[in-house]
């Protein structure tokens, strides 16, 4: 909905109820669409009564809990980025609501993060924070997942880390924070929470929230001395759940990563940790030109080594073999009862091997549901894998 500043003569009365800030057609399609799959929730009219009573009294309305649950599950039920979403239905809500202030924000990250790694058995896990509010806005994560490495970027333009945080890091920084006496390519940053009327807080995030892979080959014995690792828990943490007509701008959320994430993307791209050249050089292969498909060998091994090195440390990470089909599962599932599943065919398609797996040979539609996630105003994908 579209605001239009009041001139003096127009201003309200003191006193008076902010303007709606909430689109009442998206709020009633929300109660409707919860009462439609949850008839034990009662009267629908009740309910969109009351609704409409609070948004003209404040602006806004307070869903209840089992709204929130199910609009944050239906949200990634709709999120057209994820091929994860067969698991919908096991998303753990924390209703974490009245928490406004940023310190209090970001040590409840600290304990998403812990409650989501669960020892290595990764579990589905978003947290809700205060939503925006006529006037009072809700507090925001600086970071684009809970867990970032850092970027710092030399005097020459490179870069030791992780390309994509510099921008991160150097903010971290101006704030005080001191990166380790002997910097490193996975230095583990801070969580940075800021709300508009308070003071930014920054927090280190303690080690045993932070639960990491170190990197091995089956097959290649140095690849262990390399010093590769990853953090288990992609929780990403700045984009804007939306149920109802209400934004909740904090709304960290995670599930396990895909291995193609780690290999084929964060590792393997050049602006991230480009270490593809290094790799191939290590591993004696010809790079004189593309046509030598030195790149594919080296991509193969990497995705071999994450794998292999989650699955020995016993932790939770999907393949995209596998994760492909299970998303046609969830497609046919949905398509039974009567609803359509909106993919973004970029995103669900996998970064490698991508004719081979079963997602790569259809059509998704477009449309854009809500609930939903959407960028945030510090972006980020997939609520489970990315």
């Amino acid at each position: 909905m579209t605001s239009v500043p009041l001139c003096p003569a127009e201003a309200r009365p003191l006193g008076a109820p902010p303007a709606p800030s909430v689109d009442l057609a998206e709020a009633e399609d929300f109660v409707r669409l919860h009462h439609s799959e949850h008839p034990e929730a009662g009267s629908v009219d009740s309910r969109l009564a009351e609704v409409h009573a609070e948004v003209a009294a404040t602006g806004t309305y307070r869903h209840t809990h089992e709204e929130l649950v199910f609009g944050a599950r239906v949200a990634w039920r709709n999120s057209a980025r994820c091929i994860g979403r067969l698991y919908w239905r096991s998303l753990k809500v924390r209703d974490l609501r009245d928490l406004r202030d940023p310190k209090a924000v970001a040590d409840e990250c600290v304990e998403h993060l812990k409650l989501a790694g669960n020892g290595g058995r990764i579990r589905p896990v978003l947290t809700v924070f205060a939503p925006d509010e006529p006037g009072r806005p809700g507090p925001r994560i600086h970071n684009d997942q809970l867990v970032r490495y850092a970027g710092y970027l030399g005097a020459d333009g490179g870069v030791l880390g992780d390309r994509l945080n510099v921008g991160l890091t150097a903010e971290a920084v101006a704030m005080g924070w001191k990166p380790p006496s002997h910097r490193g390519p996975f230095d583990v940053l801070p969580v940075i929470v800021s709300r508009e009327d308070a003071e930014p807080h920054l927090l280190e995030l303690p080690p045993e929230a932070v639960l990491e892979v170190p990197m091995k080959h089956p097959e290649l014995p140095w690849f262990r001395a390399l010093g590769l690792r990853w953090h288990a828990v992609p929780a990403i943490s700045n984009m804007r759940l939306r149920i109802g007509g209400v934004d909740y701008p904090a709304s960290p959320f995670n599930g396990w990563y895909m291995g193609t994430e780690i290999g084929a993307r964060n590792y393997a791209d050049k602006d991230r940790y480009d270490l593809l050249p290094y790799l191939a050089k290590r591993m004696g292969l010809d790079t004189s030109s593309v046509r030598t498909k030195w790149q594919d060998r080296v991509l193969v091994e990497l995705n071999r080594a994450v794998l292999w090195s989650f699955e020995q440390a016993g932790v939770r990470i999907a393949d995209h073999h596998t994760e492909s089909d299970r998303f046609l599962t969830h497609v046919a599932k949905e398509e039974a009862v009567g609803r359509q599943v909106p993919a973004d065919w970029t995103w669900i398609v996998p970064p490698m091997s991508s004719g081979l797996t079963s997602v790569f040979h259809r059509y998704y539609s477009k449309d854009e549901l809500l609930p939903n996630f959407f960028p945030g105003d510090t972006a980020g994908v997939c609520p489970v894998i990315h």
